[in-house]
């Protein structure tokens, strides 16, 4: 079975007890927006269910100006008492596995840190590198990650080291790299933010193992580049280990 595409983020929230619902779901309909170009599939958001398909189909997540107004009463109502862990998961609500997207944010009140979670599986897959790398840079914008990454869901079981985010087809890291630091990589893209004083920054880089097509796991030479990768950043320091994210 092919694996499945996805995008997760890593962050560290500076007042964690801050962040409430209507927050969370207000920075996922931001990103939903920045994607929803891409396909008809990712125009439409639903409040994801344990029970049955009919009562995920009940509640849009977003409108034209927002999370809507029953989406917010519902994930308000389920994370009533809950104080160390909140999930809000979202599906498109399509019929079709070859056509199913999902669209998560987990936010933990005290010691690890939050996630956020964009999965995708399409035909036609995406195939154009820079499209998924205008999401990271989305998603930068909005959540301001440890780290991030996108890639297929089983090339964890390909990285060089357990205890490590691997390199995946993209792996962004919150501080400026050059090619002399990651020569392995195929591009270097260069995350900008707005510093607050009327000018850019550089935020972060974009690490991006190949380039010439989709990252498949099944590939020996891809496998190949993005071990590579992981590697030079370990010699250097660089490659961040889950415990320190």
């Amino acid at each position: 079975m092919k694996s499945t595409p996805a995008m997760e983020l890593f962050l560290r929230r500076a007042q964690p007890a801050l962040i409430d619902v209507p927050t969370q779901l207000q920075e996922l309909y931001e990103f939903s927006r920045a994607v929803e170009d891409f396909s008809p599939l990712f125009r439409r958001w639903l409040i994801s269910s344990d029970r049955d398909r009919a009562d995920a189909l009940l509640y849009e997540a977003f409108n034209a100006d927002g999370p809507t107004a029953s989406a917010l009463t519902v994930l308000e109502q389920r994370s009533q008492g809950v104080l160390d862990f909140r999930a809000i998961s979202l599906w498109n609500g399509a019929e079709s596995a070859s056509e199913n997207a999902t669209l998560s944010s987990r936010a933990n009140a005290v010691g690890r840190p939050d996630t956020v979670e964009f999965s995708l599986r399409l035909e036609p897959e995406v195939t154009d590198w820079q499209t998924p790398v205008s999401w990271l840079k989305k998603a930068v914008s909005i959540w301001h990650p440890n780290a991030a990454t996108f890639g297929p869901f089983w090339y964890s079981h390909h990285k060089v080291f357990e205890d490590r985010l691997g390199a995946s087809w993209m792996l962004y890291l919150p501080r400026v790299l050059n090619p002399r630091q990651v020569p392995e990589a195929r591009a270097l893209v260069p995350v900008l933010g707005d510093c607050g004083k009327g000018r850019d920054k550089q935020l972060g880089t974009i690490i991006v193992s190949v380039t010439d097509g989709p990252f498949s796991d099944e590939n020996p030479e891809h496998v190949r580049i993005a071990n590579a990768i992981e590697i030079r950043l370990v010699d250097q320091d660089l490659l961040p280990r889950f415990a320190d994210l």
